[in-house]
């Protein structure tokens, strides 16, 4: 409705019984020589009615339609263009000729992305996350996982409670990772669509998203390989793996490889009291 229509609509709603031209114009504010054309346009429309008294000078008066019908009829009216739109919008598209990738700051930004995410996912979800991370992500995991989300998460400490399939790290310990990394480093990935990486380090918080596909598919992969390892360690015992990762040459060359010395950590600066 125009704001005219509107106003005279709301007029006639709280007139509760029919009024002509002149009592909607003065109870709503819509000039007297445009509320006729105005009444004209919402009897159009279906939202008013005409009611004429049958006398000789054939005066008409206007009688709103219930708001609750008029509700019902705007409701049905816009589920039909939705509908409409859904299934011709799509036939239009140009298809993407380029990945996306943009960078997000400040901890309110990432959680409001990531929560976005989890409640995309309509099959799969793999999340590696650090417990005090996780906090605000907890219930949309768990509604991902009640709507037949295949959920995934691999949580560096306890969370609390289990969400689909959830793995807790245990090889190597939290503390060794944290100081490997320097940051709590965490992935979102929800239908292997697109990705939201990023890290934590004490207040701060940063991710970058993309739709990348070669990007999504290490990620992932890095989160099922990661819980894979959680679950050898599971069935063969931690003690078992230890044997051979910290000795087998091959596994040793990627744990202290030279590049090792130069991952850009961040690590918290300790003061010794005297």
């Amino acid at each position: 409705m125009s704001g005219y229509e509107a106003k005279a609509y709301l007029a006639l709603l709280q007139a509760g019984t029919p009024v002509n031209g002149y009592e909607v114009a003065k109870r709503s504010g819509v000039p007297r020589s445009t509320v006729y054309e105005t009444l004209s346009k919402l009897v159009a429309r279906g939202a008013a009615f005409e009611v004429r008294d049958g006398s000789s000078n054939g005066s008409t008066a206007y009688l709103a339609l219930p708001a609750e019908s008029l509700l019902s009829r705007l409701r049905r009216q816009f589920d039909t263009r939705m509908a409409a739109l859904s299934t011709s919008l799509p036939e239009v598209v140009a298809p993407v000729d380029a990945s996306l990738m943009h960078n997000i700051r400040g901890r309110p930004n990432v959680i409001e992305r990531a929560r976005g995410l989890i409640d995309s996912a309509t099959e799969d979800l793999f999340v590696s996350i650090w417990p005090v991370d996780a906090e605000s992500l907890l219930d949309n995991m768990e509604r991902a996982a009640q709507r037949g989300v295949e959920v995934f998460v691999m949580s560096f400490g306890a969370l609390g409670r289990s969400i689909g399939y959830t793995y807790e790290h245990q090889f190597s310990s939290d503390e060794v990772v944290l100081e490997r990394t320097g940051v709590r480093l965490f992935t979102i990935c929800p239908d292997r669509r697109s990705v939201l990486i990023g890290g934590a380090f004490e207040g701060d918080m940063w991710a970058m998203w993309s739709d990348d596909p070669a990007l999504v598919l290490v990620a992932a992969e890095y989160v099922r390989h990661d819980i894979a390892m959680q679950v050898l360690v599971e069935r063969m015992g931690a003690d078992a793996v230890k044997a051979f990762w910290d000795v087998d040459p091959a596994l040793v060359r990627l744990q202290h490889g030279r590049g090792a010395a130069r991952l850009p950590v961040r690590r918290t600066v300790r003061t010794r009291r005297r």
